[in-house]
């Protein structure tokens, strides 16, 4: 079975949350989303 983890990326984009206890998670600002 083959999952799709990453439908495109941001480049030089600012992480602006972590999960300390969840291995992978970071949050990316909604506006940068939007403008992406």
């Amino acid at each position: 079975m083959q999952r799709t983890m990453l439908k495109s990326k941001i480049h030089r984009a600012t992480v602006t949350h972590a999960e300390l206890h969840y291995e992978g998670s970071c949050a990316i600002d909604e506006t940068l989303l939007d403008a992406a």
